[in-house]
């Protein structure tokens, strides 16, 4: 103990004091280090940050239109003369004679009618007919007896015009009675069911036996009437397609079309303009148009789908553009141009028919403009963008290549989530 009663502290070594040194050093370094590498981390995050903020954006140039424009509509096909055949009296079907796909001519039978009722009425008719022809006679008899009688006392003027007046009473009375003969006759000539025109006959809805009604057709257990028989005519064919407004200018006299049904595979079928309707649908922007097709071979079927494929020609001078170019803000359409200073500029354009996934701008781009293809909706006036090329197998069918890319750039459209996402944007 020192004279002061304190217990003196043991002396620090010098290699003690080496190590206390060396662990301060190390320290501070290893905090030094740690600021040093976060104030980097830091710096490097705002550069991604900075540089994630800026869109990629792939462009494409405007294309010439094409020389000629293709289109296919869905069309159906029509017999050239179709028509449901009618009783026009009422009876039993005694006997039909044609079935559904026999070839019939017109005038030809295809069934009878029993008609019981309407045969008594016939006969009636022409006793009818005979009464009032024994009374004409009579009357002309008795008419002429009396006018040899006229001018003497024995008979009066009167009585004469009276029985000459009767006689042409009794005349009219025929001739009543021969249209009446002539209106049986002539519904005795419908027991007949005939075909109208040459053709093939398409249905028959009548079988032996079956009550049908004058005017109506086969009474059904309802009460409702079909037709007896349908023939159609097939040796040209009418097919009807509705044409979009947009594509109304192809219609003229001069229009074919190439016609392809399901059940020939590969053959095709020339068509020629008929006739339009020259108005539009109002629920469907279309106009009805129809065209003709030769059927000597008979191998088109009426009510059967088709596929018509017209060539119009185009106008090269229009530019086109893909539909996914176009974007519709307040200000109208518009495209997203990039400018020698790869900054966006929005421009109205105005657009002309609709080529299905291409459109004509007729006014608003040059040939040579940069366009965005796809553009997000959040490209802003004069925003700074990075170009990159299309993405393989995605966007790159048909779209002209933007300005040459360096080798080992990232042309992915939209850059990598990875801590070097900095330095993969394409820079032009």
């Amino acid at each position: 103990m020192t004279a002061t009663g304190e217990t003196p502290k043991p002396r620090m070594s010098g290699r003690a004091r080496l190590y206390v040194t060396l662990g301060g050093v190390v320290v501070a370094a290893i905090v030094a280090g740690g600021i040093l590498e976060r104030r980097i981390h830091v710096s490097h995050l705002k550069d991604v940050a900075q540089d994630a903020a800026i869109p990629r954006v792939q462009v494409i140039m405007p294309q010439k239109g094409p020389k000629t424009r293709t289109l296919d509509l869905p069309g159906n096909i029509s017999a050239w003369y179709q028509a449901p055949i009618f009783a026009q009296v009422s009876g039993y079907v005694q006997m039909w004679y044609k079935d559904i796909g026999a070839k019939v001519k017109a005038g030809e039978i295809l069934a009878t009618i029993d008609t019981p009722g309407l045969d008594a009425q016939y006969a009636a008719s022409k006793a009818n007919f005979d009464v009032a022809m024994a009374r004409y006679r009579l009357a002309q008899i008795t008419a002429k007896r009396w006018r040899a009688l006229q001018g003497t006392q024995a008979v009066s003027q009167q009585e004469v015009d009276v029985q000459a007046a009767n006689a042409e009473a009794r005349q009219a009375e025929v001739e009543a009675a021969r249209h009446e003969v002539s209106r049986y006759a002539a519904l005795i000539a419908f027991k007949q069911i005939v075909a109208p025109f040459d053709g093939v006959v398409t249905s028959r809805l009548a079988d032996v036996g079956d009550y049908v009604n004058a005017g109506g057709g086969d009474v059904s257990s309802r009460g409702t009437a079909t037709e007896l028989f349908s023939v159609a005519d097939v040796h040209r064919m009418r097919v009807f397609v509705s044409v979009p407004q947009d594509y109304a200018d192809i219609i003229s006299p001069k229009l074919e079309g190439d016609v392809s049904v399901p059940q020939y595979p590969g053959r095709v079928f020339k068509a020629k303009f008929l006739a339009t309707a020259k108005a539009f649908n109002v629920g469907t922007r279309t106009v009805t148009t129809e065209l003709v097709v030769d059927n000597d071979k008979r191998e088109l079927w009426p009510d059967s789908y088709a596929n018509v494929h017209f060539v119009a020609p185009g106008d090269p001078d229009i530019l086109i553009i893909p539909e996914g170019a176009l974007v519709f803000r307040a200000q109208g359409m518009q495209v997203a141009v990039v400018d020698a200073d790869d900054r966006i500029r929005l421009r109205n354009v105005t657009v002309g028919t609709n080529l299905g996934t291409k459109v004509q701008v007729l006014a608003g781009i040059g040939p040579k403009d940069r366009i965005v293809n796809n553009p997000s909706a959040g490209l802003l006036e004069g925003q700074k963008v990075y170009l990159v090329g299309a993405t393989p197998g995605y966007n790159d069918a048909g779209a002209t290549a933007s300005p040459a890319v360096d080798k080992g750039d990232d042309v992915r459209a939209m850059p990598a989530g990875d801590s070097n996402a900095g330095d993969t944007g394409v820079r032009q």
